[in-house]
């Protein structure tokens, strides 16, 4: 068999041995996500998952894709590509739990102005961890080089997830009244959302970011702004099993006043108490050196709670303690009332 090689492609921009290279190096991350380890088919025309529907009723399937944004020039400035992954498989997995989804699989998207295999294996290093911590399996992906599209050294990720649940359990805010308590999820800081507008107070391109920084405790901002989106997954489900959950918002761009009401039927808001929120110090930078409105951090971060759910006031202890089982510090973030939208008072 001969083998697959192109010098007038390689000469145009395109390695594809490159290509073939890092489907070796990334196959001992798939695994990973794989039960009993073995990633052969990686490198097929399609990613292959077996579909158990077992116990359920009417088993609904439920997709998401999303991407990273512009967080993706903080690591590429910092030439840290390990964690990028793991941001994006939460942007994907935390959506489809908002309606009381399982992640099932995930696929990822690539796309570079040249195939460095070691930094493709890295990024997809990334996404492998953000599967297992989701449960959920990496079946497949594509990697693209876009020679003369993008810069050699720029990249660009997105992925696609598909859960599933039981019609009777889907979580569509329906049995939601007034009085029943919201409660936060925190979040790990920034996750995968504003960045043009950090990017644009901090005059990234000609800060340093590895210097260590007293108003986050010694942490670089590089650190803090690269601190992996949080996956809600196994929590969430342990709740979904526990406690009636009524209402569940990914907390992602646009914040508090976009996100939250997606979660609400209509008729009903949520009043907070803006002392409740416990935001972590890099917000608070992040207002400070822009010289930001509260309203517009509020509308355009998560200041510091990446997700929410909303219970009967009677089950919120329980609730709260399941969470703390899984590692999540919940807190009551405010009330369900009548009316429409986000009152933070």
């Amino acid at each position: 068999m001969q083998k697959s090689y192109s010098e007038s492609y390689k000469a145009a921009g395109v390695d594809i041995t490159a290509g073939y290279r890092a489907v070796e190096l990334m196959k001992q991350h798939v695994a990973r996500t794989i039960p009993g380890g073995k990633a052969d088919v990686i490198g097929g025309f399609g990613g292959l998952f077996p579909l158990d529907v077992a116990g359920m009723k009417s088993p609904v399937l439920v997709s998401g894709t999303d991407g990273v944004g512009t967080k993706l020039r903080i690591a590429q400035l910092l030439g840290r590509h390990g964690t990028i992954g793991i941001d994006c498989v939460a942007m994907c997995v935390n959506d489809v739990l908002c309606c009381g989804a399982r992640p099932l699989f995930f696929l990822d998207y690539i796309a570079c102005g040249k195939n460095v295999p070691e930094k493709i294996a890295e990024i997809v290093g990334g996404v492998a961890e953000g599967c297992v911590r989701a449960g959920c399996r990496l079946i497949g992906g594509e990697t693209a080089e876009h020679p003369g599209i993008m810069p050699a050294d720029d990249y660009d990720i997105a992925g696609f997830t598909v859960g599933i649940v039981d019609r009777e359990k889907i979580i569509d805010g329906t049995k939601m009244r007034a009085g029943d308590v919201m409660l936060a999820l925190p979040s790990t800081g920034v996750h995968s959302n504003g960045f043009s507008l950090v990017r644009k107070v901090f005059q990234v391109e000609e800060t340093d970011l590895e210097a260590p920084m007293s108003e986050l405790g010694g942490r670089s901002l590089g650190d803090a702004l690269l601190e992996p989106t949080a996956i809600y997954v196994r929590p969430m489900l342990a709740l979904f099993e526990n406690v009636e959950v009524l209402g569940v918002a990914h907390i992602t761009g646009g914040g508090f006043y976009e996100n939250i009401p997606r979660s609400l039927p209509a008729g009903l808001g949520v009043r907070i108490a803006r002392g409740d929120v416990r935001t972590p110090p890099v917000f608070g930078l992040i207002q400070r050196r822009g010289g930001i409105l509260e309203h517009d951090m509020f509308n355009t971060f998560n200041m510091g709670v990446g997700m929410t759910a909303v219970v009967h006031a009677a089950d919120a202890q329980r609730a709260i303690g399941v969470l703390a089982a899984h590692g999540v510090d919940a807190y009551v973030l405010g009330a369900v009332c009548e009316g429409e939208g986000v009152e933070l008072v």
